[in-house]
């Protein structure tokens, strides 16, 4: 690493962006189970366990009311077809409850499937680094004293922007993982919804909402793949003084970042349209 500051200084919040970066890929590969030593799935899993109880109480609740507003007398309720079609219903949204997690963990291992093919197409086993050219290094290490101060304010703004995106990208990432947790924990209250015809479009909206999280991931792998190949090439170097080079260079590289950071914070929003929600 070069003995300057100012290269010092941009080469460190490259750095942070690179670990950021980095961080992310192995969290979209990663399973609730595992993350964090699994501690917080644990913990999950006995509140999913606690809240099924309340979940058969809802669902005696939802099916008594979908029997009250779906059979017109007692006599109806008495013919086979609506008997034994109360009865599946039943039977079907007792199943969410027993085995949602289950069926929720599926559902999650068939999108790291596709997470995993996305990678695999595209060829990218590892996010692309960004690092500071060679150019922009030497230009500033011939820099004396007073050339270099306003390459001080220009490193200064532009690393400090590079930490926040950083940590606005890595939280962005974390929170899809809060909400997988707490759609886990609390699944068998929407679930039990299924028990009647008229509150099934709860348990619906809970599937459909819990897929869109999990898609998520998809989404901000493609963010971040398609960001590697602009890091590939990276911005131009122009020529000129010092500080023009290093202005250059970090705004369009910032420039490049804004579009990966808003690309993971619009997942959510793109996966609910694409979801219909």
């Amino acid at each position: 690493m070069s003995d300057n500051w100012v290269v010092q200084n941009i080469e460190n919040a490259l750095d942070t962006w690179n670990d950021k970066l980095s961080e992310i890929w192995s969290l979209l590969t990663q399973s609730p189970q595992t993350f964090k030593g699994g501690a917080i799935w644990s913990v999950i899993v006995n509140v999913n366990g606690a809240l099924q109880a309340i979940g058969y109480g809802l669902l005696v609740l939802f099916f008594a009311v979908g029997v009250v507003k779906t059979c017109g007398s007692f006599a109806e309720l008495k013919k086979p077809e609506h008997a034994v079609k109360l009865f599946v219903r039943f039977a079907i949204a007792k199943c969410l409850i027993t085995y949602g997690m289950e069926l929720m963990m599926a559902l999650l291992n068939i999108i790291q499937g596709v997470v995993s093919s996305i990678m695999n197409a595209a060829g990218f086993g590892a996010p692309t680094t960004t690092v500071l050219p060679s150019e922009i290094v030497t230009a500033i290490e011939d820099c004396g004293f007073f050339e270099s101060i306003p390459l001080w304010a220009v490193t200064l703004i532009g690393g400090l922007l590079v930490w926040v995106l950083s940590f606005v990208m890595i939280l962005s990432v974390y929170g899809r993982f809060f909400k997988m947790y707490m759609y886990t924990a609390i699944a068998p209250i929407p679930l039990s919804s299924f028990a009647g015809e008229p509150s099934q479009n709860v348990g619906k909206s809970f599937l459909k909402s819990y897929a869109a999280v999990c898609l998520e991931g998809a989404v901000i792998v493609l963010a971040c793949i398609i960001f590697s190949i602009f890091a590939a090439s990276p911005p131009a170097v122009s020529t000129g003084a010092a500080a023009s080079m290093v202005w250059n260079y970090i705004g369009e590289l910032v420039f490049n970042m804004l579009i990966l950071v808003g690309s993971v914070k619009m997942a959510d929003r793109v996966v609910r349209e694409m979801m219909g929600l």
